[in-house]
């Protein structure tokens, strides 16, 4: 079944009143947009750090979803009565076909070739190599499915380097890639501990997908004191600077260490804080991120 969007160009002043009177009317949905989204007169209404925001937009686009047998013209005439506009405001009004939004927005995710043998493939691919070392994972609310370069970067860190047999922490684990692939290239054991709940959770349900074991996740204050093989940290550059301490405490001496999320710019820096406490390798670079490995001494 098709939808009728209505958008009407409306001012500051009675932008908010008229979403608010749209959806009383029967919106299924109302979004408020800048009309001069795209031009030079477009106007950001969030602030510099440190400075005031500068309000709302000056114009302002309402976009309006309703069902395809609603009378739309009429529902726009009583929702500017309702706020004291005497004119109908500027508008269009538009035929939203149906389409299978599911099936659409899976189209844009494909399986992610990492390396020879390792890929990143979405549930409803089938794997393009069944032979290879393919990780299932979804696009979801955690951070780290294969398409950014810090993980990919990570990833391949992983399978040129683990022997098999390591006990390895993700630190930052966001949706448990790193963890969980590390499992599937051989390591024995491997936590995760991420600050954000909903991380934990996903990271805890892609495990179960991947059936792989001996993996737990944590927020940070529950997670057991231990040293790893391995410690593994995809996370930024000021989180990654003052953790420094806690990973290297975390990594057992002569154990490894692998850092991204790391600007290629951002680089020496963060070499010069860990090499306190690892010898560490030259840095690998890909679209402009970095990623750090070194031993604990």
């Amino acid at each position: 079944m098709p939808w009728l969007t209505l958008v009407v160009d409306t001012d500051a002043q009675h932008a908010e009143a008229l979403s608010d009177a749209l959806l009383e009317l029967g919106a299924l949905s109302v979004d408020l947009l800048d009309a001069d989204a795209g031009t030079p007169d477009e106007q950001a209404i969030f602030g510099e750090p440190g400075e005031p925001p500068p309000g709302v937009w000056q114009h302002n686009r309402v976009s309006a979803l309703f069902d395809a047998d609603r009378d739309v013209p009429a529902i726009l005439r009583q929702a500017a009565g309702s706020i004291g506009l005497e004119q109908i405001p500027e508008h269009r009004i538009e035929t939203l076909a149906d389409n299978d939004w599911v099936r659409l927005t899976q189209s844009q995710f494909e399986p992610i070739r990492i390396s020879a043998r390792l890929w990143i493939v979405p549930t409803w691919h089938t794997p393009s190599d069944p032979e290879a070392i393919n990780i299932v994972l979804d696009p979801g609310l955690a951070f780290g499915t294969g398409s950014h370069p810090t993980t990919r970067l990570c990833l391949r860190w992983l399978d040129n380097n683990l022997q098999g047999g390591e006990s390895v922490l993700d630190y930052g684990c966001g949706s448990g890639i790193l963890a969980i692939a590390a499992l599937k290239l051989g390591a024995a054991h491997a936590v995760g501990i991420d600050v954000d709940s909903q991380a934990v959770i996903s990271s805890r349900d892609n495990a179960a997908a991947n059936r792989v074991g001996n993996v737990q996740f944590y927020l940070p204050d529950n997670a057991p004191p231990a040293t790893y093989d391995l410690v593994v940290a995809n996370i930024l550059t000021n989180p990654l600077r003052m953790l420094a301490p806690l990973l290297a405490n975390a990594t057992r001496p002569g154990g490894q260490i692998v850092l991204s999320g790391i600007l290629e710019e951002q680089a020496p820096d963060m070499m010069n804080i860990y090499q306190q406490w690892f010898d560490l390798n030259a840095p690998i670079f890909e679209d402009g991120w970095a990623c750090l490995s070194g031993r604990r001494r």
